[in-house]
């Protein structure tokens, strides 16, 4: 039997990177050195997916309410983001890593831009682990947005109204084309959603972590992996339908 299928590997996993800040103030480090060591982080996990046969990586970098934080930490946020950008993404196209940022792009300086145009384009082709970065993203954005471009369409005559269901939403908003997130994780002990992929954790199955992100290694994704592996997803239906035990 194949061992992904009999171990029950979440096809699609979204983390909520939290407590970068956190680290860093507990070792009387600058805010910046927490979210360097998270980048080590990320390098980890996308290492854990590898290992496990994940198909689909989903983090969740920078949300549209993050531009409120002190100036001073989006400026660094945004220059280690250009940074992580150009340097990483050879390493991603060595190893067949398929590299999307999700988000409105518009909001990024000229040079970031540039920068995610060149990644998407250089792993365009690759066919290994999907990884996608949600950078000035936000769940209640993206839904309008996809809302907006199904009326664009509709005033243009290419739709009407009565055509748009849940599938046509479904395949235009962001990863519309890639299975729905199985596993959402969320580090640093904190249990919210934070308007993050709204639409697409319709049936998710969250793991809450106590790690602080920075802290969450290969052997934590392996944890969470196993939990999930655990659980029996019944998407409305009983345990006995899933178990194929109920009459038809």
């Amino acid at each position: 039997m194949d061992s992904k299928k009999q171990k029950n590997i979440p096809r699609h996993i979204a983390i909520i990177m939290d407590g970068n800040n956190r680290w860093a103030k507990k070792r009387f480090l600058p805010g910046v050195a927490g979210h360097k060591a998270g980048a080590d982080a990320v390098r980890a996990v996308i290492r854990g997916c590898v290992d496990q046969r994940v198909e689909v990586l989903t983090l969740f970098a920078f949300s549209s309410e993050n531009w409120q934080r002190p100036q001073k930490e989006v400026n660094a946020l945004m220059d280690l983001f250009l940074v992580s950008l150009r340097r990483e993404v050879r390493k991603l196209h060595k190893y067949d890593i398929r590299l999307r940022i999700i988000g409105d792009k518009s909001g990024f300086s000229d040079d970031i831009q540039q920068a995610i145009d060149e990644a998407e384009t250089l792993t365009e082709n690759n066919r290994g682990l999907q990884l996608n970065i949600a950078a000035n993203y936000g769940g209640r954005w993206d839904i309008v947005h996809t809302a907006q471009q199904l009326a664009h369409q509709v005033a243009e005559g290419l739709l009407k109204p009565e055509d748009i269901t849940e599938q046509l939403f479904n395949q235009t908003i962001s990863l519309g084309d890639l299975p729905a997130p199985d596993l959402c994780i969320r580090t640093a002990g904190e249990q919210r959603i934070s308007n993050y992929l709204l639409w697409q954790f319709a049936y998710s199955e969250f793991y809450y972590s106590p790690l602080l992100w920075p802290d969450f290694k290969e052997k934590a994704l392996a944890e969470a992996i196993d939990d999930f592996a655990g659980r029996q997803r019944r998407f409305g239906k009983t345990s006995e339908q899933i178990e194929g035990k109920a009459d038809a």
